[in-house]
């Protein structure tokens, strides 16, 4: 059975009652509820059909509108199979049988392994009469099951527990304050012993591994009046991981300076490092920044993992149209295609993408990058290093100088970048690059403003592609969602028309309650046609601006979400908040 499946016996509510000698009556939840006293006929009468309306598994009904609680269900079920009912704690679990499923195996069974019993292993179900999963367990397990019921609200904060290290860093974080000298000032704790000793190592090396296993991209450490905070970032939106003592922020800071090579004696000015850690087997590379504040040092470290691997051009998500354009320009040998966006909406690993498809024995590729994200094997890449007067202009004419095919600047940072790059485009190289701008047709212009000649931007810019990330629908909480007057609205701005409703996550353990898990690109694409190029020329901003939006016409960014809004793979809130309320349509 496919897990879709499951949760679609699941949603049908069917029960088997075990007798003896292995006979099986099936039963539905609601008639075992009604036949326990949980409810009346016409309270099952009424949830079943806001479960057909709504497509809510009817115990998620009975919970959410109030007729039943959770704990009654599990009673009734536990009192029909004649199996115990356990109020599952982490305190209730053996922490090394629990390890005996992974947490992806016990949240797709909604099942965990609680103790040894004998020969048999105890194993809590939400759902135990679920027998492909209790045969999937006791095929990995080895072992007779001994079933108790759970709730599914303990089962996942159970699970939560077990396989966050959130507690354990709280902890680490309080050993570490037990441990710093008392009696010095507020503003300088006595760290001489507490920078190489046990609880701030552990505690960061836990911190890393959790925000490993969270899909963290990013991880803020901030110094509040009273506490310190850290967050972290997934799937773009910031999220509270850990509170402690402000006390041990400048223990923490400090350690982070020194593995980043920094000067721990400065801290009235920003400072940038990076430094590499392993983390459970996986190389991490770490971006550090830190930055003066009223309470300390602030830091943000951005997570750069080794072996993420890359990702090909077609499984980047463009529309076909785009992927074409984009294909055909890399298998050119000269021009500059340009990819725009905010910091974080995957401008490098898009770059990365074309990179691959054009690393070939026959071609030479050099890359200037500040950081090197991603390592590919026949490619001379280059790390730019400003403290020292390698910048990226700097790098990339010495780079023009050592006979490349294809070159790939990380940032169109200055004017000498950008010049550099574009007459490197017209005298016969590719280059790749990126600069920050709200979409694609205002980048020209944004090269215009940055001081390099108009004749030299029409000549060699060929390709702009600009691109966001938005969050995915959690599959695993997707339910119907039918959109307010104002949503619909706006998906009609943009042509998005539709028949039957959207989706949205109603929030699980998978997902940590946001209804989003992972996120995907939106993209656009202007091409510098001869009718753009001309208008451009012409030096009329507005004629330009025009003749762009005629260019991109529905395959703006606009379009490209609300398109995945219709698919039932991100939400309206999602489009809305990428494209603002204000924007016009294209």
């Amino acid at each position: 059975m496919k897990p879709a499946d499951r949760h679609e016996h699941a949603a049908l509510s069917l029960v088997t009652e075990i007798k003896p000698g292995g006979a099986r009556q099936r039963l539905r939840l609601g008639e075992l509820l009604v036949q326990q006293g949980v409810l009346t006929p016409e309270q099952l009468e009424s949830a079943l059909a806001e479960r057909k309306r709504s497509g809510r598994r009817l115990g998620r009904i009975l919970v959410e509108d109030g007729i039943a609680t959770e704990d009654a269900i599990a009673q009734a079920l536990a009192v029909q199979l004649q199996i115990p009912y356990l109020q599952l704690t982490a305190h209730s679990v053996t922490p090394a049988v629990s390890r005996l499923l992974t947490e992806a195996q016990s949240r797709r069974f909604r099942a965990i392994p609680i103790e040894e019993a004998g020969s048999a292993i105890r194993v809590g179900m939400a759902d135990p009469l679920d027998y492909q999963s209790y045969d999937e367990i006791q095929r990995i397990l080895g072992r007779h099951l001994d079933l108790v019921v759970v709730t599914e609200s303990r089962l996942d904060a159970t699970l939560d527990k077990l396989h966050s290290r959130s507690e354990e860093i709280s902890g680490l974080a309080r050993e570490l304050e037990q441990e710093l000298q008392v009696g010095t000032s507020d503003d300088e704790p006595a760290l001489s012993g507490a920078l190489d000793d046990a609880p701030v190592a552990k505690l960061l090396q836990s911190l890393f591994d959790d925000a490993l296993r969270s899909r963290a991209s990013d991880i803020h450490v901030e110094p509040q009046e009273r506490k310190l905070q850290i967050r972290f970032r997934i799937d773009g939106a910031l999220m509270m991981h850990t509170e402690a003592e402000s006390r041990i922020a400048p223990a923490v800071v400090q350690r982070l300076k020194l593995l980043a090579g920094l000067d721990i004696a400065e801290r009235r000015l920003p400072q940038d490092g990076r430094f590499m850690v392993r983390v459970r087997g996986h190389a991490l590379d770490l971006r550090m920044a830190t930055m003066p504040t009223q309470y300390g040092e602030s830091v943000v470290l951005r997570l750069l993992p080794h072996d993420g691997g890359l990702l090909d051009l077609d499984r980047l998500g463009m529309t076909a149209s785009i992927l074409a354009k984009v294909s055909d320009f890399i298998s050119l040998a000269q021009g500059m295609l340009l990819v725009t966006g905010p910091t974080g909406s995957g401008k490098t690993t898009t770059l990365y993408g074309a990179l691959a498809r054009m690393n070939s024995p026959d071609a030479k590729i050099i890359t200037a990058e500040d950081p090197i994200e991603y390592r590919l094997p026949g490619i001379t890449q280059v790390q730019v290093n400003e403290k020292i007067g390698l910048g990226f202009a700097t790098v990339l004419r010495s780079t023009l100088r050592a006979d490349p095919d294809i070159v790939l600047v990380g940032e169109m940072r200055d004017k000498d970048t950008v010049e550099t790059g574009l007459r490197a485009a017209m005298t016969g190289h590719m280059v790749l690059s990126t600069l920050h701008t709200n979409d694609a047709a205002s980048t020209p212009m944004r090269l215009l403003d940055m001081g390099a000649p108009r004749y030299l931007i029409a000549t060699s810019l060929r390709l702009v592609l600009a691109q966001r990330l938005v969050r995915a629908i959690c599959a695993n909480c997707a339910r119907p969602y039918a959109p307010s007057a104002q949503e619909s609205a706006f998906l009609q701005t943009f042509g998005a028309t539709g028949s039957g409703p959207l989706a949205q996550g109603a929030g699980c353990p998978q997902c940590n309650g946001t209804g989003y898990l992972g996120r995907m690109g939106a993209y656009e694409l202007l091409e510098m046609t001869r009718g753009v190029v001309a208008a451009f020329n012409g030096g009329d901003t507005q004629a330009y601006m025009d003749a762009a939006s005629r260019q991109i016409g529905n395959h703006s960014l606009a379009h490209n979400v609300c398109e995945l809004v219709l698919a039932g793979r991100t939400t309206v809130g999602e489009a809305m908040r990428l494209v603002g309320r204000s924007n016009d349509a294209s």
